[in-house]
């Protein structure tokens, strides 16, 4: 098969990982910086110019749409969408992952479990805020990745100056109970198709709550309960992702979604458990296509 990775970072470590994966089971495969795509439509038809050479000869896309290109990559993937290409993350499911509000009604609809959570609405803020009791609350900008934008604040007092403060800058966000049980800690699990091909459980630093590895959390492997797994699939098939990681916290009422990437990094993931999960999703490419 012919296959795109849609990616800027031809070295990055997943798209090397996702290139060698293929490469090792005989598919020819390019990496397409997303830069230098020109999607147009010409005399009623759908084009997608790479350079200077339309390209026409596709069978298989990986996107690895940055947070920060999430418009225009999307758009990339929908173009190849109406030109008949698989998608293993389809344009929709990456843009309904990457709003945390919007994954957030789309999981609940599905039956997924969640914390509390609540929109920052400029109206009656006091009043929501005051249903999280006097206690921590988290806060979270609408956009962030990588932990980045998550705010623990201690007590009632310290989360209303934050959100007002958010309110201030008009920055969206929304508010969430804090599970004291999880301890800093979480679960990332990759869900392949219809089933988890690797997990670990991720740990936050001294004196920080984030677990994500970007802000200097540590990681081991871990093997995720039957109802772990089974929250973990169901989440990705509620915002229609092929491939995708699910983070999950533990809490006393059962494993809760916190999240879903639908562009996970490879790195941590693979060093952490020795799976390659590049030639898991290579394989479900494969299935998925005869």
């Amino acid at each position: 098969m012919n296959i795109a990775i849609l990616s800027r970072g031809e070295l990055l470590y997943s798209t090397q990982s996702l290139l060698i994966a293929a490469e090792k089971r005989n598919h020819n495969v390019e990496i397409m910086d997303p830069t230098y795509c020109n999607v147009l439509i010409e005399k009623n038809k759908v084009l997608l110019q790479y350079h200077d050479e339309i390209i026409d000869d596709i069978d298989v896309l990986i996107p690895r749409v940055g947070a920060s290109n999430t418009y225009y990559g999307t758009s990339i993937v929908r173009h190849f969408e109406a030109l008949g290409v698989y998608s293993v993350a389809s344009s929709q499911g990456i843009i309904q992952s990457r709003d945390k509000w919007t994954s957030f009604q789309l999981l609940a609809t599905a039956g997924i479990p969640l914390p509390k959570t609540t929109l920052g609405s400029p109206a009656y803020l006091k009043d929501f805020l005051k249903d999280f009791g006097d206690g921590k609350v988290i806060i979270k900008i609408l956009e962030g990745t990588h932990g980045n934008g998550v705010i623990l604040c201690e007590n009632y007092v310290n989360a209303l100056s934050t959100v007002e403060t958010l309110q201030g800058l008009r920055s969206r966000f929304v508010m969430q109970e804090y599970i004291a049980e999880s301890m800093g800690s979480d679960i990332r699990a990759i869900v392949v198709g219809d089933q988890v091909v690797a997990s670990m459980k991720r740990f936050s630093r001294a004196g920080d709550f984030r677990s994500n590895l970007h802000q200097g959390g540590s990681a081991k492997s871990y093997t995720l309960s039957d109802k772990e797994k089974e929250v973990a699939v169901a989440a990705a098939k509620a915002l229609n992702l092929e491939v995708c990681g699910v983070d999950i916290l533990a809490s006393t009422r059962g494993p809760l979604v916190l999240e879903v990437n639908s562009t996970p990094g490879l790195e941590g993931i693979e060093t952490t458990t020795g799976i390659s999960v590049a030639n898991a999703i290579i394989k479900h490419i494969e299935q998925s296509r005869n």
